[in-house]
Protein backbone atom coordinates (compact mmCIF):
# COMPACT_ATOMS: atom_id res chain seq x y z
CA UNK A 1 0.00 0.00 0.00
CA UNK A 2 1.16 3.76 -0.96
CA UNK A 3 1.95 5.83 1.96
CA UNK A 4 1.48 9.44 2.67
CA UNK A 5 3.85 10.69 5.39
CA UNK A 6 2.21 14.00 7.18
CA UNK A 7 4.80 16.59 8.28
CA UNK A 8 2.74 19.44 10.17
CA UNK A 9 5.42 22.32 11.11
CA UNK A 10 4.62 24.79 13.58
CA UNK A 11 5.62 27.82 13.02
CA UNK A 12 4.20 30.34 16.02
CA UNK A 13 2.55 30.98 18.96
CA UNK A 14 -0.80 31.52 17.13
CA UNK A 15 -0.43 28.38 14.94
CA UNK A 16 0.80 26.19 18.34
CA UNK A 17 -2.55 26.96 20.19
CA UNK A 18 -5.30 27.17 17.41
CA UNK A 19 -3.74 25.20 14.19
CA UNK A 20 -2.49 21.82 16.38
CA UNK A 21 -5.63 21.49 17.64
CA UNK A 22 -7.52 21.39 14.68
CA UNK A 23 -5.28 19.29 12.49
CA UNK A 24 -5.42 16.64 15.77
CA UNK A 25 -8.96 17.12 15.53
CA UNK A 26 -9.08 16.65 11.64
CA UNK A 27 -6.46 13.32 12.36
CA UNK A 28 -8.66 11.84 15.02
CA UNK A 29 -11.92 11.93 12.54
CA UNK A 30 -9.75 10.46 9.54
CA UNK A 31 -7.92 7.76 11.75
CA UNK A 32 -4.82 8.53 10.91
CA UNK A 33 -1.46 10.03 12.25
CA UNK A 34 1.00 12.62 11.37
CA UNK A 35 4.06 14.00 12.77
CA UNK A 36 4.29 17.43 14.38
CA UNK A 37 7.56 19.68 14.24
CA UNK A 38 7.42 22.32 17.05
CA UNK A 39 8.95 25.91 17.11
CA UNK A 40 10.39 25.42 20.72
CA UNK A 41 11.57 29.09 21.65
CA UNK A 42 10.67 32.80 21.44
CA UNK A 43 8.12 33.67 18.30
CA UNK A 44 9.28 37.01 16.32
CA UNK A 45 7.33 35.92 13.58
CA UNK A 46 5.54 39.58 13.67
CA UNK A 47 8.75 41.07 12.86
CA UNK A 48 8.90 39.33 9.21
CA UNK A 49 5.22 41.12 8.46
CA UNK A 50 6.79 44.60 8.76
CA UNK A 51 9.25 43.16 5.17
CA UNK A 52 6.29 41.18 4.16
CA UNK A 53 8.15 37.99 3.92
CA UNK A 54 5.55 36.07 5.81
CA UNK A 55 3.40 33.95 3.59
CA UNK A 56 0.26 36.23 2.55
CA UNK A 57 -2.00 32.92 3.67
CA UNK A 58 -1.06 33.23 7.39
CA UNK A 59 -3.66 34.43 9.95
CA UNK A 60 -3.64 38.26 11.28
CA UNK A 61 -3.13 37.43 14.69
CA UNK A 62 -0.33 35.67 13.77
CA UNK A 63 1.45 39.08 12.40
CA UNK A 64 0.87 40.84 15.89
CA UNK A 65 3.49 38.76 18.05
CA UNK A 66 6.63 40.48 17.82
CA UNK A 67 5.20 43.63 16.47
CA UNK A 68 2.42 45.15 18.62
CA UNK A 69 2.72 42.46 21.54
CA UNK A 70 5.40 40.84 23.07
CA UNK A 71 7.06 38.03 21.26
CA UNK A 72 5.69 34.65 22.97
CA UNK A 73 8.40 32.10 24.12
CA UNK A 74 6.10 29.12 22.70
CA UNK A 75 7.81 26.23 24.09
CA UNK A 76 6.96 27.32 27.89
CA UNK A 77 3.10 28.73 26.92
CA UNK A 78 1.94 26.43 24.25
CA UNK A 79 3.67 23.23 25.73
CA UNK A 80 0.54 21.35 26.71
CA UNK A 81 -1.03 22.07 23.30
CA UNK A 82 2.12 20.36 22.25
CA UNK A 83 1.62 17.67 24.57
CA UNK A 84 -1.92 17.40 23.10
CA UNK A 85 -0.76 16.16 19.79
CA UNK A 86 1.37 13.54 21.53
CA UNK A 87 -0.92 11.95 23.44
CA UNK A 88 -3.08 11.92 20.88
CA UNK A 89 -0.86 9.62 19.43
CA UNK A 90 1.04 11.87 16.84
CA UNK A 91 5.11 11.66 16.28
CA UNK A 92 6.57 14.93 17.69
CA UNK A 93 10.05 16.52 17.03
CA UNK A 94 11.80 19.45 16.38
CA UNK A 95 11.82 22.33 14.11
CA UNK A 96 13.56 25.42 15.45
CA UNK A 97 14.31 27.58 18.62
CA UNK A 98 13.59 30.90 16.88
CA UNK A 99 11.93 29.90 13.56
CA UNK A 100 12.25 33.35 12.08
CA UNK A 101 15.63 34.23 13.28
CA UNK A 102 16.87 30.71 12.06
CA UNK A 103 15.53 31.29 8.54
CA UNK A 104 16.72 34.84 8.42
CA UNK A 105 20.19 33.69 9.53
CA UNK A 106 21.27 30.05 8.70
CA UNK A 107 22.68 30.56 5.13
CA UNK A 108 25.51 32.86 6.32
CA UNK A 109 25.59 31.16 10.15
CA UNK A 110 28.69 30.00 11.57
CA UNK A 111 28.75 26.88 13.24
CA UNK A 112 29.04 28.22 17.32
CA UNK A 113 25.70 30.30 16.52
CA UNK A 114 24.15 27.31 14.66
CA UNK A 115 25.28 24.65 17.32
CA UNK A 116 23.63 27.11 19.96
CA UNK A 117 20.49 27.04 18.32
CA UNK A 118 19.75 23.75 17.92
CA UNK A 119 21.30 22.50 21.77
CA UNK A 120 18.56 24.99 22.71
CA UNK A 121 15.99 24.06 20.90
CA UNK A 122 16.52 20.24 21.86
CA UNK A 123 16.94 21.17 25.57
CA UNK A 124 13.12 22.72 25.28
CA UNK A 125 12.44 19.90 24.04
CA UNK A 126 13.34 18.11 26.45
CA UNK A 127 11.34 19.64 28.68
CA UNK A 128 8.21 19.53 27.42
CA UNK A 129 8.22 15.86 26.14
CA UNK A 130 10.62 14.30 28.82
CA UNK A 131 9.86 10.93 28.38
CA UNK A 132 10.76 11.15 24.29
CA UNK A 133 14.34 9.89 24.33
CA UNK A 134 14.94 10.68 20.50
CA UNK A 135 13.85 13.02 18.43
CA UNK A 136 13.52 13.94 14.81
CA UNK A 137 14.34 17.28 13.16
CA UNK A 138 13.06 19.53 10.11
CA UNK A 139 14.91 22.48 9.72
CA UNK A 140 12.07 26.12 9.35
CA UNK A 141 11.67 26.30 5.64
CA UNK A 142 13.41 23.49 4.55
CA UNK A 143 16.81 26.16 4.98
CA UNK A 144 20.29 24.21 6.41
CA UNK A 145 23.49 24.87 5.98
CA UNK A 146 26.55 22.36 6.36
CA UNK A 147 27.01 23.15 9.46
CA UNK A 148 23.49 22.20 10.58
CA UNK A 149 23.65 19.00 8.70
CA UNK A 150 26.56 17.63 10.39
CA UNK A 151 24.85 18.34 13.82
CA UNK A 152 21.88 16.35 12.39
CA UNK A 153 24.02 13.29 13.20
CA UNK A 154 25.96 14.81 16.01
CA UNK A 155 22.85 15.53 18.05
CA UNK A 156 21.63 12.17 17.65
CA UNK A 157 18.42 12.58 15.71
CA UNK A 158 16.74 9.34 14.96
CA UNK A 159 16.51 11.34 11.17
CA UNK A 160 15.84 14.40 9.43
CA UNK A 161 13.61 15.74 7.05
CA UNK A 162 15.71 18.97 6.60
CA UNK A 163 14.71 19.15 2.37
CA UNK A 164 12.88 18.45 -0.88
CA UNK A 165 13.47 16.17 -2.86
CA UNK A 166 11.93 12.36 -4.14
CA UNK A 167 12.90 9.32 -1.39
CA UNK A 168 15.23 8.91 1.48
CA UNK A 169 18.66 9.27 1.32
CA UNK A 170 21.95 9.73 3.43
CA UNK A 171 22.73 13.21 2.80
CA UNK A 172 26.22 14.02 1.31
CA UNK A 173 27.70 17.69 1.67
CA UNK A 174 30.74 19.15 0.09
CA UNK A 175 31.89 15.33 -0.15
CA UNK A 176 31.01 14.43 3.70
CA UNK A 177 28.80 11.41 4.25
CA UNK A 178 26.04 13.00 7.02
CA UNK A 179 25.17 9.17 9.31
CA UNK A 180 21.59 10.80 9.55
CA UNK A 181 18.80 9.71 7.02
CA UNK A 182 16.93 12.21 5.30
CA UNK A 183 13.15 11.80 4.76
CA UNK A 184 12.67 14.73 2.25
CA UNK A 185 9.37 16.18 1.43
CA UNK A 186 8.10 14.86 -2.39
CA UNK A 187 5.30 16.91 -2.69
CA UNK A 188 4.48 20.43 -3.32
CA UNK A 189 2.86 22.03 -0.94
CA UNK A 190 -0.85 23.63 -1.03
CA UNK A 191 0.84 27.46 -0.90
CA UNK A 192 3.19 26.98 -3.03
CA UNK A 193 0.79 25.79 -5.98
CA UNK A 194 -1.62 28.29 -4.78
CA UNK A 195 1.77 30.82 -5.41
CA UNK A 196 1.87 29.13 -8.93
CA UNK A 197 -1.70 28.90 -10.15
CA UNK A 198 -3.59 31.96 -7.99
CA UNK A 199 -6.84 31.28 -10.43
CA UNK A 200 -6.92 27.72 -8.15
CA UNK A 201 -9.21 27.27 -5.15
CA UNK A 202 -8.02 25.48 -2.02
CA UNK A 203 -9.89 22.48 -3.08
CA UNK A 204 -8.18 22.26 -6.82
CA UNK A 205 -4.88 22.96 -5.76
CA UNK A 206 -5.46 20.11 -3.11
CA UNK A 207 -6.62 18.30 -6.62
CA UNK A 208 -3.07 19.23 -7.95
CA UNK A 209 -1.41 17.15 -4.64
CA UNK A 210 -3.78 14.01 -4.92
CA UNK A 211 -2.81 14.07 -9.07
CA UNK A 212 0.80 14.17 -8.03
CA UNK A 213 1.02 11.39 -5.07
CA UNK A 214 -0.76 8.75 -7.73
CA UNK A 215 1.48 9.71 -10.40
CA UNK A 216 4.66 9.66 -8.96
CA UNK A 217 5.36 6.39 -7.55
CA UNK A 218 6.72 5.35 -4.37
CA UNK A 219 6.03 6.93 -0.64
CA UNK A 220 5.74 10.41 -0.25
CA UNK A 221 6.17 13.30 2.31
CA UNK A 222 3.45 15.78 2.68
CA UNK A 223 4.36 19.53 4.44
CA UNK A 224 1.63 21.25 6.05
CA UNK A 225 1.79 23.87 8.45
CA UNK A 226 -0.45 24.75 11.29
CA UNK A 227 -1.09 28.02 10.61
CA UNK A 228 -2.18 27.65 7.13
CA UNK A 229 -3.70 24.09 6.80
CA UNK A 230 -4.41 24.16 10.43
CA UNK A 231 -6.34 27.41 10.50
CA UNK A 232 -7.28 28.71 7.19
CA UNK A 233 -7.29 25.92 4.78
CA UNK A 234 -9.04 23.31 7.33
CA UNK A 235 -11.33 22.23 4.22
CA UNK A 236 -9.36 22.14 1.96
CA UNK A 237 -7.24 19.83 4.02
CA UNK A 238 -9.73 17.43 4.77
CA UNK A 239 -10.67 17.40 1.48
CA UNK A 240 -6.90 16.24 0.55
CA UNK A 241 -7.59 13.06 3.59
CA UNK A 242 -10.54 12.05 2.38
CA UNK A 243 -9.08 11.64 -1.51
CA UNK A 244 -6.06 10.06 -0.61
CA UNK A 245 -8.11 7.79 1.38
CA UNK A 246 -10.50 7.23 -0.89
CA UNK A 247 -7.26 6.34 -3.59
CA UNK A 248 -6.39 3.26 -0.62
CA UNK A 249 -3.30 5.58 0.65
CA UNK A 250 -2.10 4.99 4.01
CA UNK A 251 -1.41 8.34 6.01
CA UNK A 252 1.08 7.99 8.62
CA UNK A 253 3.37 9.50 10.72
CA UNK A 254 7.16 9.76 8.84
CA UNK A 255 8.52 7.30 11.84
CA UNK A 256 6.38 4.43 10.26
CA UNK A 257 8.82 5.53 6.72
CA UNK A 258 11.61 5.60 9.00
CA UNK A 259 11.54 2.54 10.43
CA UNK A 260 10.69 0.47 7.49
CA UNK A 261 13.95 1.85 6.02
CA UNK A 262 17.07 -0.51 5.47
CA UNK A 263 19.76 2.13 6.83
CA UNK A 264 22.65 -0.07 5.44
CA UNK A 265 21.60 -0.12 1.66
CA UNK A 266 19.77 3.48 1.63
CA UNK A 267 21.39 5.85 -1.06
CA UNK A 268 23.57 8.29 -0.65
CA UNK A 269 22.91 11.46 -2.34
CA UNK A 270 24.44 14.83 -2.58
CA UNK A 271 22.58 17.98 -1.71
CA UNK A 272 22.50 21.21 -2.80
CA UNK A 273 20.86 24.86 -2.20
CA UNK A 274 18.19 26.05 -4.67
CA UNK A 275 15.03 27.38 -5.48
CA UNK A 276 11.67 25.53 -5.32
CA UNK A 277 8.76 26.50 -7.73
CA UNK A 278 6.35 28.72 -6.18
CA UNK A 279 8.80 29.71 -3.46
CA UNK A 280 11.53 32.43 -2.74
CA UNK A 281 15.16 31.52 -1.11
CA UNK A 282 17.25 28.96 -1.43
CA UNK A 283 15.62 25.66 0.09
CA UNK A 284 18.25 22.21 0.89
CA UNK A 285 17.11 19.79 -2.16
CA UNK A 286 18.29 16.38 -2.57
CA UNK A 287 20.77 15.92 -5.74
CA UNK A 288 22.95 13.20 -7.47
CA UNK A 289 23.47 10.17 -6.22
CA UNK A 290 26.79 9.92 -4.66
CA UNK A 291 28.37 6.40 -5.24
CA UNK A 292 29.34 4.14 -2.68
CA UNK A 293 33.02 3.15 -2.13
Amino acid sequence: MKRIALKIDVDTFHGTLAGVPALVELLQKHDTSASFFFSLGPDHSGREARSGSLSPYYDRSTRLYGRLLPSPNIGIRGAETMRLAQSAGCEVGIHAWDRAVWERNIQRAENPWVEAEMRKACARFTEVFPETSTAAHAAAGWRMNRHALRLTQRLGFSYASDCRGSHPFIPVIDGEIVACPQLPTTLPTLDEILALEPGLSPEQATDRILQLSSAIPGDHVFTLRAELEGIRFGGAIEHLLSGWKSRDFSLVALSDIHASLELKTLPRHAVYFAEIPGRAGLRMTQGAAFPFE
